[in-house]
């Protein structure tokens, strides 16, 4: 049976709804369609996959899922490109504070690159759009009080602030 590419990326799909490995696999390699409210569950779920670990394991340098933090960024660039960034920068929120919470939780804070890496995409928006000074100010100040360790993106928040204080 010949498929179109498009039938070929809906079975891949929905063989991989039931493995989210697999699932963010496929959507590194072809991008997917999908609305913000989609991406914007897709991407909670990646935050929560990317952030987690065993209580146990507190204080020690413990694995954790790069490829749901690649996920992460990908998936707030593309809403962002879709005209979202009030979306991305509440989910933004999101992983500040579970993310910060990680990387206090570990020995060396390994993740933190993982972390800022995924926020810069916000930040950066920020730095370009027509969004009220205001409204910036209060995500900038939002972000600082959910950093629980108090140096995730430490700089590029007081430059953006800075920036827009003007």
């Amino acid at each position: 049976m010949k498929c179109t590419k498009d039938q070929l990326i809906d079975v891949l799909v929905e063989l991989a709804d039931e493995d989210r490995v697999i699932l963010r696999r496929l959507a590194a390699r072809i991008e997917l369609k999908a609305l913000p409210q989609e991406l914007a569950a897709t991407t909670r779920q990646a935050i929560a996959d990317a952030t987690a670990f065993d209580k146990p394991d507190a204080n020690h340098n413990f694995a954790y899922d790069y490829e749901a933090y690649e996920e992460v960024r990908r998936n707030l660039t593309r809403l962002i490109d879709l005209g979202e960034l009030h979306l991305a920068m509440e989910l933004s929120l999101e992983l500040m504070k579970q993310g910060s919470y990680q990387v206090e939780m570990s020995d060396e804070g390994l993740m933190t690159e993982d972390i800022e890496g995924c926020l810069m995409v916000v930040v950066r928006a920020l730095v370009q759009c027509d969004l009220p000074p205001g409204e910036v100010l209060a995500w900038c100040e939002a972000m600082t009080k959910r950093d629980g360790v108090g140096f995730i993106c430490e700089g590029q928040l007081q430059a953006l602030q800075s920036r827009f204080k003007k």
